[in-house]
């Protein structure tokens, strides 16, 4: 028996919707336009494309999108000022520096320099902190995505064991906080477990979010477990490159109980929970409700 396919696809233009609708309520009712800044440094094609993709998603739920491309020697201090300017901006809700910045820009110095309540990342420490210790704060998207498509499918996850295989700051280890606030057992795993495949195996959740190509085999997965692959990986696929996840999908899906696909599974996710975050982070700034479904 195969696993049931969760298509990130499908699930992210409902958030988009509800993303939308929340827009044109704030919009109708109290006058505000979300919006959204992207600062983009340098001349990097996947940046670029990922930019791209935001501004366009913005606009296409109705928000404002602000789209600054600086050059590559682009100087700490003008950086450093440019966001000064939109943290002061009442009509900029979020701000999002594209990582990688060039090498000679300070990544944590400039993400710290952002306003945490406009971090639609949540990359900022106030905000790593604030998830830490259960407080309101903002979350990482593609992390607060997989929670979303773990919700939806799950209902509660209460009780459940979770394994989260990697320890990034980007994804591993927010992952990890959102799935103890839903009360899993969580256990990290990377590259120094021992045993991996054993830990691995005792997951009823299991987050792969390694950047290794299709490490995770079916003899990882616990018959029935619902399996989050969170790997983006180009492999070269005769004369040109195909995409994989961290799992190897066609082994995987013959054991686990659901499963993301990659492409279309995580992905997609991750710009619509941008959005999300930026219409949270509008809401709390003119002291209304925060929309529903669409937080941590």
């Amino acid at each position: 028996m195969s696993a049931k396919i969760i298509d990130g696809k499908a699930f992210a233009a409902t958030v988009r919707e509800k993303v939308a609708g929340h827009v044109a309520r704030l919009k109708a009712d109290h006058g505000i336009t979300p919006g959204l800044a992207v600062v983009l440094v340098g001349e990097d094609p996947a940046s670029q494309v990922y930019v791209r993709n935001k501004g366009k998603q913005t606009i296409e739920v109705g928000m404002a999108s602000v789209e600054h491309k600086l050059d590559a020697g682009t100087s700490e201090a003008d950086l450093l000022a440019l966001i000064a300017e939109l943290n002061a901006d009442p009509a900029i809700h979020g701000i999002l520096v594209q990582l990688p910045l060039p090498g000679h820009l300070n990544s944590d110095l400039v993400i710290n320099s952002i306003d945490p309540a406009k971090d639609v990342d949540g990359f900022h420490i106030s905000n790593v902190g604030l998830l830490g210790t259960g407080q309101k704060s903002m979350v990482p998207c593609t992390p607060l995505g997989c929670l979303m498509m773990l919700r939806d499918h799950h209902g509660s996850l209460s009780g459940l064991n979770a394994v989260v295989i990697g320890r990034s700051n980007i994804v591993g280890k927010p992952m990890a906080q959102l799935l103890l606030g839903e009360s899993c057992t969580v256990t990290i795993a990377h590259s120094r477990t021992r045993d991996i495949e054993a830990v691995c195996r005792q997951a009823d959740i299991l987050v792969a979010a390694v950047g290794r190509p299709e490490m995770v085999t079916a003899d990882w997965i616990k018959p029935g477990a619902t399996v989050i692959d969170v790997g983006i990986n180009r492999v070269p696929n005769g004369e040109k490159h195909k995409l994989v996840g961290d799992v190897d999908f066609a082994s995987a899906v013959e054991v686990a109980g659901a499963i993301t696909p990659v492409p279309g599974g995580v992905g997609p996710m991750t710009i619509a929970c941008l959005l999300a975050n930026t219409v949270t982070a509008a809401c709390r700034a003119n002291g209304l409700d925060e929309p529903e479904g669409l937080t941590a």
